[in-house]
């Protein structure tokens, strides 16, 4: 996968459609990631013990890959992941501007 933890994303399609947020986690098995207030379902949590709080809090649930573009830092638009090879490492580019992505 193209995406990593840590990266800032736009979303593309969907309910959330032109929101942008930071990958928390990424499922590369399903290719799917998760993404910060993006996909937000609401959970019921009933109290466990004595003094626990229940009630309805929001979860962010996973999305596909495809449908989110990395947002690159330099120009600041949504763009595609390319691949250059330097100093016999593997980097990560920006396909509009050709800045490093982290």
């Amino acid at each position: 996968m193209r995406i990593k933890k840590g990266d800032t994303v736009k979303v593309l399609s969907g309910n959330d459609k032109g929101k942008t947020g930071e990958v928390l986690e990424v499922i590369p098995k399903t290719e799917k990631i998760i993404v910060k207030g993006i996909n937000a379902r609401k959970k019921h949590i009933k109290a466990r013990k004595q003094g626990d709080e229940s009630g309805i809090i929001p979860v962010e649930c996973a999305i596909h890959s495809s449908k989110v573009n990395v947002v690159c830092p330099k120009c600041n638009k949504a763009t595609k992941v390319g691949y250059k090879i330097e100093k016999d490492e593997k980097v990560r580019v920006c396909k509009k501007c050709g800045a490093k992505l982290k």
